[in-house]
């Protein structure tokens, strides 16, 4: 059995607090450590329990564990023996933040590699949810609008947009009080909002911004894993 040795956090290791940190771009540039960072958000794990869940060589998750860890996004949490090995168990360490002011200052490249991953990770959200019957209930929904607005519809749509997501978290923070009292009542539920200046399907695709076509990140050791 492969174990991780025991990792010791670097004095000067800060975490990552907003999305402009290079260290979070590097680390959303890889699909296996969206998948791992979204994993980890829920629970603690092992490497060799993601490995599992995810069917990858457990060298492949181990290594991606280990750069997350050194990029100051997951924590050690606890350790275990088992089968005369020590297994290391980490979470995240919390989610960067971002505002309008942090978006702006992005180049390009680094928004397109963030975009990327943002509807990558929600894509695989919902397939995978809606394949165990996530969309089942009467409550559930899904649509895609395509409007046409002007600058004030645009800017008033949005403003409305992080009204509902301020009132959303507002619920869940509702909801938590009652969680508390009757635990078995949490149910997991998904929400995936967008909002942006649509490219219509009849129109040419324009040149990618990055070059690459992908925004993923072309380090040769990452390419072996």
């Amino acid at each position: 059995m492969f174990a991780l040795p025991t990792i010791t956090v670097m004095p000067n290791q800060e975490p990552v607090t907003n999305i402009t940190d290079p260290r979070w771009l590097r680390a959303i540039s890889h699909p296996i450590r969206i998948r791992l960072l979204a994993m980890l958000d829920e629970e603690p794990a092992s490497p060799v329990i993601l490995a599992a869940k995810l069917n990858q060589p457990l060298g492949t998750i181990a290594y991606h564990v280990r750069t997350l860890y050194d990029l100051g996004l997951l924590k050690l949490v606890s350790t275990r023996q088992r089968r005369g090995a020590t297994e290391h168990y980490y979470k995240t360490t919390g989610h960067p933040t971002g505002s309008e002011e942090a978006w702006e200052g992005l180049d390009a490249i680094s928004k397109q590699r963030l975009l990327t991953a943002l509807i990558a990770k929600a894509t695989d959200y919902a397939t995978r949810s809606a394949a165990a019957g996530g969309f089942d209930a009467s409550e559930a929904h899904i649509s895609t609008d395509a409007l046409k607005l002007d600058r004030e519809g645009w800017e008033e749509l949005a403003r409305e947009s992080r009204k509902w997501l301020a009132r959303a978290q507002e619920i869940e923070q509702e909801a938590a009080r009652r969680i508390g009292q009757d635990p078995d009542s949490a149910l997991d539920v998904g929400l995936t909002l967008m909002l942006f200046q649509a490219l219509p399907f009849s129109a040419d695709l324009p040149p990618s911004k990055n070059g690459s076509g992908n925004g993923t990140e072309q380090e040769s050791v990452e390419s072996r894993h």
